[in-house]
């Protein structure tokens, strides 16, 4: 049996390579194969456009510039279309291709959590349009940045809620799982904040304060909710004492995630960093003739001056993600194989690099702006390092194939570098 489906494997590659189509025969080959891996196109390949739109973001608010600075950025920002609209297309080859897809990745455990990457590609879009659409086109793109901008927020919001029901919900996921990944159902959402900021300052004073008010409000939830994330939180049941972590008691507790989820740890720079920005720029976005507060340039210089300061404040928390995360990360090394949570070493630390920035320019500090724009080209370098190893990755089958993607679901507290778990007698004895 086996014998005779070799000879008719044969014998069909030599019909088609009597046709002179053996060429053909495997391109085609080789395109019905990569159609087959999309079945595990998950929804952290958004991830790839979320950050290379982050780029785009950073090239237009460095403090620094030079001629062709813009032109850079443009190219960078059509590119982003260019890979969104690919992944959108890919992922939705993989929704109808595969009936039942769609389901089990919004249900998933580790992908659902991804969703959210793909508006938070839409809230670079959207930003982006600001930094590069609207001074180049009439007063038409501010109106439809602002029908967009409150598009996003309705929509992001839904989802957010959806999300963390089925999150709160699922018997599958375990606190001790928890990851920064967790925040970023709500990420989408408090980058309304960002997208106001960036926005605000082309519309109309009727319509920028709504706006201003919307992203703040969004930024506030989100930064909250990744403090109830972050921080830790007890419970205490009839039978036994026991305690639920989040993400820093989980630490304490099991010590750092496994070596392939620590790049994702650099998403807790994000909410820190993003909640600055969005003070600083919603602050400085705040239009004249508006008078509610009274006198609007008394009004303005308070705002700007109570912004800058509340910025730094926050800006600190996300130095100590970053470092913390630069740690564990370098402990595991020579242990990391590419998987698509390796962006995270690029978009999260955007917002923490165009914070430097803000603050740099507000505070007028040329040093601070220095800082920014060395950090700059060190995230270039990384995106291209990140980018480079992902096509490899695609290449050698290491993603988009069987068990090695986001579809499958991991067990954080089943690797080597956990830490061991003492029982209350073991804990009293060293007391």
């Amino acid at each position: 049996m086996l014998e005779g489906q070799e000879s008719s494997s044969s014998s069909s590659y030599e019909d088609v390579e009597g046709n002179g189509g053996s060429r053909k025969g495997g391109r085609y080959g080789f395109v019905s194969d990569f159609l087959a891996r999309l079945e595990h196109y998950t929804w952290a390949n958004y991830t790839f456009p979320m950050s290379t739109g982050g780029i785009a973001l950073l090239l237009a608010e460095q403090g620094f510039i030079f001629p062709g600075l813009q032109t850079i950025g443009k190219v960078v920002y059509v590119f982003d279309l260019v890979i969104f609209t690919l992944t959108t297309a890919a992922i939705t080859y993989r929704f109808v291709k595969f009936p039942g897809t769609l389901k089990a990745s919004i249900t998933h455990p580790t992908e659902a959590l991804f969703m959210g990457t793909s508006t938070l590609s839409v809230a670079s879009i959207i930003a982006g349009i600001a930094r590069y659409g609207i001074p180049s086109c009439g007063p038409w793109l501010v109106t439809v940045y602002r029908v967009l901008f409150w598009i996003y927020f309705l929509v992001t919001f839904i989802l957010a809620v959806g999300q963390y029901s089925l999150l709160f919900t699922s018997p599958l996921l375990r606190i001790q799982d928890m990851t920064p990944a967790w925040d970023l159902p709500i990420f989408p959402f408090m980058l309304s904040g960002t997208v106001a900021s960036s926005g605000a300052a082309f519309q109309p004073p009727n319509e920028a304060i709504p706006m201003i008010i919307g992203g703040l409000t969004a930024q506030g939830l989100g930064m909250c909710l990744s403090i109830m994330m972050y921080a830790s939180f007890y419970t205490m049941r009839a039978d036994a004492n026991k305690f639920a972590a989040s993400y820093v008691r989980r630490m304490i507790q099991w010590g750092f995630p496994s070596p392939n989820s620590r790049p994702g740890m650099f998403i807790a720079v994000g909410p820190p960093s993003f909640t600055s920005l969005a003070i600083i720029g919603l602050a400085n976005d705040f239009p004249q003739h508006y008078n509610y507060f009274g006198a609007d340039s008394v009004t303005i210089q308070v705002l700007r001056v109570l912004a800058t300061f509340a910025s730094i404040f926050i800006w600190s928390l996300s130095l100590w993600f970053f470092c913390i995360s630069v740690v564990a990360n370098l402990a595991v090394r020579k242990q990391l194989t590419f998987h698509l949570n390796w962006y995270a070493y690029v978009f999260p630390n955007v917002g923490f690099t165009i914070t430097t920035i803000a603050i740099g320019k507000n505070l007028q500090s040329r040093g601070i702006m220095g800082i920014g724009s060395a950090m700059t080209l060190l995230l270039i370098a990384m995106w291209v390092f990140v980018f480079i190893h992902h096509v490899k990755a695609i290449i050698n089958r290491e993603i988009l194939f069987e068990g090695k993607d986001e579809d499958v679901y991991v067990n954080e507290k089943n690797h080597a570098h956990v830490k061991p778990i003492k029982n209350g007698s073991d804990i009293e004895k060293e007391a």
